[in-house]
């Protein structure tokens, strides 16, 4: 059986299409197909505060294209989360209602914390040794998600409007970046054991040009070598040299900054990338109501 989940980041849109196979150890989840749109909502809200009508269109458009994939795929069911950009933006609802209306295709807008729950669907925590405490940091284009992991249960969460978009247009105030550091510092003081997980298509481009074997831990210094790497090349040459995507190519500096800077704060040495996001949460969420449905 497929799912659909649809991702509306401040960055970019993303259709992932899943088969779930149910085996006697389980469901398997195998990604079947995942498109991806680079709209960019947060070029426009984190410096107007609304969706252009350009963008609003395109966003229309490219949801027409999905329903109609999901129709091809036979999808079982499907969800279509919007965060910060769209709930930011003083016209999120209104494109909300116009693409149910022109796309017949229905979007919900969702707060940090939902965002951070709806990942953690993926039952990540339960693989994370209980000897060890870990910080769960997400960065988008228009927030960051932070949440505490102690004893293999969440005991601090918090959403903060830091995200690439807004570095690169400015839009962040110095005395937030320090009120996050502060919720950091606060709410990880006192655990010793103390690691990262970098969650985000940043973090994990980031590890894959690291070429990190196996599924070993990105450490501090390899992610500072990396951002030093990066910020000396022009956006260009980041295209050309490194073969990043355009809407890569700028978001990912100021991306190392927001980890590192967490890293630093927190004093976390490894940092953990099991590549899971939102769409993956999304689709473990569907496939557990179609079950208890069955």
């Amino acid at each position: 059986m497929k799912f659909g989940a649809i991702d509306i980041g401040s960055n970019a849109v993303r259709l992932l299409i899943t088969n779930v196979y149910e085996t006697k150890k389980g469901p398997l989840f195998k990604k079947s197909s995942l498109i991806r749109v680079p709209i960019r909502l947060g070029d426009d809200v984190f410096t107007t505060g609304s969706i252009s009508e350009v963008r609003f269109q395109k966003m229309i458009e490219t949801m027409r294209a999905f329903k109609l994939l999901l129709g091809v795929h036979d999808v079982v069911s499907y969800r279509a989360c919007a965060t910060s950009a769209m709930r930011n933006a003083t016209n999120g609802e209104a494109l909300v209602e116009a693409i149910s209306e022109e796309a017949d295709l229905d979007i919900e807008i969702i707060q940090g914390k939902k965002e951070a729950d709806i990942i953690f669907s993926n039952h990540f925590e339960e693989r994370l040794f209980k000897d060890r405490s870990y910080l769960y940091i997400d960065v988008g284009g228009g927030s960051t998600e932070l949440t505490v992991f102690s004893n293999n249960k969440p005991v601090a969460s918090r959403s903060f409007r830091i995200g690439t978009i807004r570095i690169l247009r400015n839009k962040v105030e110095p005395e937030y970046w320090e009120k996050l550091l502060r919720w950091v510092e606060t709410n990880t003081t006192g655990l010793d054991k103390l690691d990262g997980i970098g969650s985000g298509g940043n973090i994990n481009k980031l590890y894959k040009m690291a070429e990190i074997s196996g599924s070993l831990p990105m450490r501090f210094n390899q992610l500072t070598e990396m951002h030093d790497m990066l910020a000396a090349m022009s956006y260009e040459q980041r295209i050309e040299d490194l073969g990043l995507n355009a809407d890569r190519a700028d978001v990912i500096v100021p991306a190392c900054e927001i980890f590192i800077a967490i890293m630093k704060r927190a004093n976390i040495k490894d940092m953990i990338v099991p590549q899971f996001g939102l769409s993956d949460g999304i689709t473990r969420l569907l496939y557990e109501e179609y079950r208890s449905n069955a």
